[in-house]
């Protein structure tokens, strides 16, 4: 054990200088004691993260009847999981959640829609909605609509998007046992679309699908090296009528753990709770907190409940975060 503890206060005094640790590294530090793991983390957080806690909220702008067969979701067309069925949403809708979203406490604000990709005559209408959001509210807007080229993220770009969320999901060697309808390559190609169209890159994945802990760990690190500057992680909540309903859900430690690793490859990325954690112990949140998450998303998701901000925004306090408003 005393060799673990070295090694953990190796990849840390590396994680300051910002240096990109070994898979290797990272497997063995992940058997440490979970208090030792999570406490490495907290100290690379506070000299290299920010301080400053923020808030994106989403809508789901465009819901069901998608031709994608990722296993997770209750919205693709080739299971039987249950959701709301509707196009995009006209931008009254859309507008009228910005605001609410803004009134809580958000500052960003997320568009996410189901499908494969928009079309092209929906990713102009996308653009309208983007162009309203800017006049009616002081968010930044975020866009997550699938595998869209360079052209079509150089038009949202234009309107006002500022990011793009493209979940990778999982590392490169487990993404088939989830999705098949697409690739990861598919994935990259869709971030580096968006980047060259200069836009932020938000870009995570889900825990818990049956992946290793080594899967994880090549997730972190795949993060790391395309410079994703917020990292979503989702917990799975298994959905009845979609292939994962009946998988062991993963532990709280394991997810502690996760997070701590998260950070050690990203010292600087945002690691933004998202789907899942409502089920985490009040316990566990806060040791998530103290390991490295420092955003989040708010409010309901996709097909999922989610937790209310006013909730968050009193745990996260209580953590030591001060949080972004809107200049």
């Amino acid at each position: 054990m005393d060799n673990v503890l070295t090694l953990l206060d190796q990849v840390k005094q590396r994680a300051m200088q910002e240096e990109i640790p070994t898979a290797e590294d990272l497997q063995q530090i992940a058997n440490a004691p979970i208090s030792h793991l999570v406490e490495a983390a907290h100290e690379v957080t506070i000299h290299k993260a920010s301080q400053v806690f923020n808030f994106c909220a989403i809508v789901n702008a465009k819901s069901g009847r998608c031709s994608e067969n990722c296993h997770w979701c209750a919205q693709s067309r080739h299971f039987e999981g249950q959701c709301e069925i509707y196009p995009l949403l006209e931008a009254k809708k859309i507008i009228e959640a910005a605001l609410i979203a803004q009134r809580s406490g958000a500052t960003r604000f997320s568009l996410v829609t189901s499908g494969r990709k928009l079309s092209r005559r929906e990713v102009r209408e996308a653009a309208e909605i983007v162009r309203e959001l800017k006049k009616e509210t002081s968010l930044e807007i975020c866009l997550s609509a699938g595998l869209l080229t360079a052209e079509e993220f150089q038009l949202l770009a234009q309107a006002g998007v500022c990011r793009c969320h493209c979940n990778l999901e999982t590392c490169e060697n487990f993404f088939p046992h989830v999705c098949s309808s697409h690739t990861f390559t598919d994935k990259l190609k869709t971030i580096e679309a968006a980047h060259s169209a200069g836009l932020d890159i938000c870009s995570g994945g889900i825990i818990g699908m049956g992946e290793s802990r080594q899967n994880r760990i090549e997730l972190a690190l795949t993060l790391r090296k395309l410079k994703i500057c917020s990292i979503p992680i989702n917990i799975l909540e298994p959905i009845k009528g979609t292939p994962l309903e009946l998988i062991e859900p993963i532990s709280e430690e394991e997810i502690i753990r996760t997070i701590a690793l998260f950070r050690l490859a990203n010292p600087k990325a945002y690691l933004r709770f998202a789907g899942g954690r409502r089920r985490l112990s009040d316990t566990a949140t806060r040791l998530a907190l103290r390991a490295g998450i420092n955003s989040a998303i708010a409010g309901d998701l996709l097909t999922t409940k989610g937790t209310g901000i006013e909730k968050d925004k009193k745990l996260v306090e209580s953590c030591g975060y001060q949080f972004e408003t809107i200049a």
